[in-house]
């Protein structure tokens, strides 16, 4: 697809980051399970960190297209940096910029610009995964307080953010009927982060559970209509699958190249592997995943940008490009042989990483259910 000159120069400056800063921690912070500070304040000083923020509130105002093609980049060097990267944009500012009256964006879309500025999205719990209108979290209205009560689960970022996305059970009307959305600021009291989850991969995105223990914020905290909050979930996750789609390019294009060098630089039977057509083919069906799907999560993105209908294109773009990803990395172990499967070659943590995008923001088979609801309206 074709790029104006603007995004040709972003994707181009956070590609030399990545290359130059950002790659080489990335197996550093994945065997230390660190959170990447250095690759997130890097991303932080040259403002791409909340990169979709409006230029008012002190960001770029990047478009959708822009900002999936930055996700790529990042992914494509350090999935982790990734992860918290998308956070931050798609479930942080994203639900703040989409639904908050002019007095609440006026008060916390500024906060994501200044130092240690972050978002996470508290929606999933230990009983509501792919049905998040089970959850139990409760917020009761208190005079001029909502007071919340609960837990969650599996939450990006909440160790680091300084603002929590938190869906709650506002009225005893059913399922998603009774689910509202809420502004939580970190330092409220009554909120405990628990020790960080030991994962598979993209170890050094934290990941945690919460507790929230009679948790008061004002009134005013609450986004968006009461009992909505469902729908705006879905709304959200909707669009952020574009990214994610766009993480697993990343991935998947960091496999091909290293499978590209790999393959050209060992020998057997006294001529580079790569000279053999069963690599070739392993290679070229790499390069078919991957080319297909930075054009689906491309059109997803040009759709939303252009306001129509994106979703079913988003649905396809995650699905298609999450499950390519886990296919691509699989052929870069098996292009290296006993190599890949070793910690001194970087595909292992591709393998790794890319597995973990056919689960969030919605597993391959919600993705298969939304795109058939999608075709069959």
């Amino acid at each position: 697809m074709d790029l104006n000159e603007d995004q040709k120069m972003i994707r181009d400056s956070i590609r030399e980051l990545v290359s130059d800063k950002i790659k080489p921690r990335a197996r550093e912070y994945d065997e230390q399970e660190t959170f990447p500070e250095k690759n997130i304040e890097d991303l932080r000083e040259t403002g791409f960190l909340y990169m979709t923020l409006p230029e008012k509130y002190g960001g770029i105002g990047a478009d959708t297209l822009t900002y999936a093609m930055t996700c790529e980049e990042i992914a494509r060097g350090c999935a982790s940096t990734a992860t918290i990267f998308a956070g931050n944009n798609s479930l942080g500012i994203a639900p703040i910029l989409t639904y908050g009256t002019e007095e609440q964006k006026d008060e916390f879309l500024p906060k994501f610009a200044e130092p240690n500025g972050l978002g996470a999205f508290c929606l999933s719990e230990p009983h509501a995964g792919s049905d998040p209108a089970s959850l139990k979290t409760r917020a009761k209205l208190e005079g001029d307080e909502w007071v919340i009560n609960g837990s969650k689960f599996y939450i990006t970022n909440a160790a680091e953010a300084s603002i929590f996305i938190v869906f709650a059970r506002s009225n005893d009307q059913p399922r998603h009927k009774g689910v509202s959305t809420f502004i939580v600021p970190a330092d409220t009291s009554g909120i405990t982060v628990m020790p960080p989850e030991r994962k598979l991969g993209i170890r050094a995105s934290v990941t945690n559970a919460m507790t929230f223990e009679d948790v008061r914020i004002p009134k005013e905290n609450l986004l968006g209509e009461e009992g909505k909050g469902i729908r705006m979930a879905l709304t959200i996750l909707d669009k952020g699958r574009i990214a994610v789609a766009a993480q697993a390019v990343g991935i998947a294009q960091a496999a091909y190249e290293d499978s590209i060098k790999y393959a050209k630089e060992r020998t057997q039977f006294d001529q580079p592997i790569s000279n053999f057509q069963a690599i070739q083919f392993m290679i070229a069906d790499m390069a078919t995943r991957i080319e297909a799907s930075r054009l689906l999560y491309m059109n997803a993105a040009r759709l939303a940008d252009q306001g129509k209908d994106y979703v079913k294109s988003a649905a396809i773009a995650k699905l298609f490009a999450s499950e390519s990803a886990t296919a691509v990395t699989h052929k870069a172990i098996q292009i290296h042989g006993g190599a890949g499967f070793l910690k001194d070659f970087e595909v292992e943590r591709y393998y790794r990483d890319a597995r973990i995008t056919e689960i969030y923001e919605g597993t391959s088979e919600i993705m298969r259910l939304v795109i058939a609801r999608e075709s069959l309206k």
